[in-house]
């Protein structure tokens, strides 16, 4: 999508009050809901412990001179005891570490000692083991690959990857000791889609989500994972990206996405050399206290020579890789599979080899999570989609969960107070970063809003005939130009007496699933359970202005950016046309699969 236009410059980022939807006011006629109407969450989550990270600056070591036989690799995973990125003649070899040229997977000798065949467009890379911790570079992205292609790239808009030369004596992989990668208790923020096309969108994530992570302290061992999408097409952006994130307080990692490629490489070899000169592999895995994380490439291009058409695909090289790597892990380790391209989301299968995937993984307990939709999703084994059914996938065989944006909706819509666009994502969601907090095996998911507390959970609203009909009107008014006043809502949250009985509540619960329940108690009388609007029982999507979140809706269709039809977590509660005139309330209380509650209170005004 074309950048923002708004080129108003940044204010400075200040600290929100937890109950920031008062910011989201684009007018007073809006009705957002004051401080006062946002309660504190009953049981929100504690206080994550502060985890300092064992990271050091340092490099992979590559020793020049040629290789006695030019058709393999060897090297060295080892103790740098000093920190000196280099294996001196008193720092042992580490046994029973995974190294990967990327086909195919050995484990280190009693020494310390790997070797592996060679290819002449491969990278190879060490899978960082529970209790120890490979460099960062001075920008904290993780260091623990290396390049080999000895011509260097064919020529490339943002340069690929430069000539390697021949197979270097000895590649060996630095480690050190660390007592936060060993933790059994890890939190692990997915920042996904930071997707900046320019650097006035680069402030925006410097002085948004980005600015959040660098606040915390929860995640020194685990890092941060970029899922993908991490610039928008111009890769020349990649030393302003790493540079917002630099302040983090833990490594980093990055899988790619369909944003991040070479456009102009002339085959699908080439297509990710800068992002892997500049950032990192574009597959590999590493191990944080009792969880194995792997991240894949899912993205296929060109489809055809000169095309700059893609497609969401694990390629099979890809495939026998991940089978070889998961062959090394215990049966009993959590295994989290990243992916830029979930492989479903609540309206379709996204990737194309979506059950060749699940078919690798097997009866393993697998947590999926994806980016690229610019939705927030947590799908649960045994839910069931008719558009899935129709793919071949009857239920669903693993959590996929999708990880939000940083972006949010590519930085679209108003300004708020701290000059950051709203950016309501397609299914309602806001701009901000997941976070898998892991117990030894046991995974909880958590969203964190940009700029707002985790206990954030809820956007409430009223979805009324009167509302649905400003909203077609306003939809047809901003796709025609915006020519003319827009149409007039009015407040929203007023409801004419003769439309009670075609007017919902609703609650866009962030943290929602199909385990989850959302009851309403209006004017202090009994809790009532309200409806999730896609159950997950077989259903196809339900979609269109009677399935919106009229309060992500409403700023978008005012502004720019995507119009939420559909989402995968909104409950929605018919009101009583029993209702007398005059001004309502309604207390919300949200639990989530994990039985963490939220609430939130709206009022609303019955009209005669």
């Amino acid at each position: 999508m074309p950048p923002n236009p708004n080129p108003s410059p940044l204010r400075a980022r200040t600290a929100l009050a937890g109950t920031a939807l008062a910011a989201l006011a684009l007018s007073p006629a809006l009705g957002v809901p004051s401080a006062a109407d946002a309660a504190p969450a009953p049981t929100a989550p504690a206080d994550p412990a502060v985890v300092e990270p064992d990271t050091y600056v340092g490099e992979v070591e590559v020793v020049r001179g040629g290789a006695a036989n030019p058709r393999t690799i060897k090297g060295t995973v080892f103790d740098d005891t000093n920190l000196d990125s280099r294996h001196n003649a008193n720092e042992p070899g580490i046994a029973g570490v995974t190294v990967s040229n990327g086909r195919e997977v050995v484990t280190t000798d009693r020494n310390g000692r790997y070797s592996l065949p060679v290819f002449d467009n491969m990278t190879v890379f060490v899978t960082q083991p529970a209790g120890w911790q490979v460099p960062v570079d001075e920008f904290q992205f993780a260091q623990f690959s290396y390049n080999h292609l000895p011509e260097g790239s064919p020529p490339l808009k943002y340069g690929g990857i430069a000539p390697t030369g021949p197979v270097p004596k000895a590649l060996n992989f630095p480690l050190a000791k660390s007592d936060a990668t060993a933790l059994s208790e890890q939190s692990c923020p997915i920042a996904s889609d930071t997707q900046v096309y320019n650097m006035l969108q680069v402030g925006y994530a410097r002085d948004g989500a980005v600015a959040d992570l660098a606040q915390r302290r929860d995640y020194g061992g685990c890092g941060i994972l970029m899922l993908g999408d991490n610039v928008g097409d111009d890769l020349s952006l990649y030393p302003a990206l790493k540079d917002i994130y630099r302040e983090s307080n833990g490594p980093i990692r990055a899988a790619m996405g369909n944003h991040d490629m070479d456009y102009d490489a002339p085959d699908p070899s080439h297509r990710v050399d800068t992002f892997r000169e500049k950032i990192g592999p574009a597959y590999f895995s590493y191990d944080v206290g009792q969880t194995h994380f792997v991240v894949l490439d899912s993205i296929e291009f060109p489809l055809t020579p000169g095309s700059r058409k893609y497609a969401e695909k694990v390629d099979q090289r890809q495939l026998d890789w991940l089978a070889k790597d998961l062959a090394k892990v215990p049966a009993d380790r959590k295994v989290v599979l990243a992916t830029h391209a979930p492989l479903v989301d609540h309206r379709q299968v996204v990737l194309d080899n979506a059950k060749e995937v699940y078919d690798v993984l097997g009866d393993r307990e697998v947590t999926v999570i994806g980016g690229h939709t610019h939705t927030l999703e947590s799908l649960l084994p045994g839910d069931r989609r008719a558009e899935w059914a129709e793919a071949g996938i009857e239920e669903l065989p693993q959590h996929q969960l999708i990880a939000g944006a940083v972006s949010g909706d590519w930085y679209s819509g108003g300004l708020d107070e701290q000059g950051l666009p709203y950016a309501f994502m397609v299914d309602g969601a806001r701009p901000g970063v997941m976070t898998l907090d892991i117990d030894g095996t046991e995974l909880r998911e958590r969203y964190t809003v940009r700029g707002e507390a985790d206990d954030l959970q809820l956007a409430l609203g009223v979805n009324s005939p009167r509302w649905r009909e400003w909203a077609e009107q306003t939809k047809a008014w901003r796709d025609g130009g915006k020519k003319g006043d827009a149409p007039n809502l009015g407040d929203p949250r007023a409801v004419p007496a003769d439309q009670l009985d075609e007017t919902w509540l609703t609650a866009d619960f962030y943290a929602g699933s199909t385990a989850a329940k959302v009851e309403v108690s209006v004017d202090g009388g009994d809790a009532v359970a309200a409806k999730h609007t896609q159950p997950g029982k077989g259903e196809a999507l339900n979609q269109g202005w009677e399935y919106s979140d009229p309060f992500a809706a409403t700023r978008n269709l005012l502004t720019s950016g995507s119009i939420t039809q559909a989402s995968g977590h909104l409950w929605r509660l018919p009101l009583s046309s029993d209702l007398e005139p005059g001004t309502h309330s309604a207390k919300v209380v949200a639990t989530d699969a994990y039985g963490r509650q939220f609430t939130d209170t709206i009022r609303f005004t019955v009209q005669d």
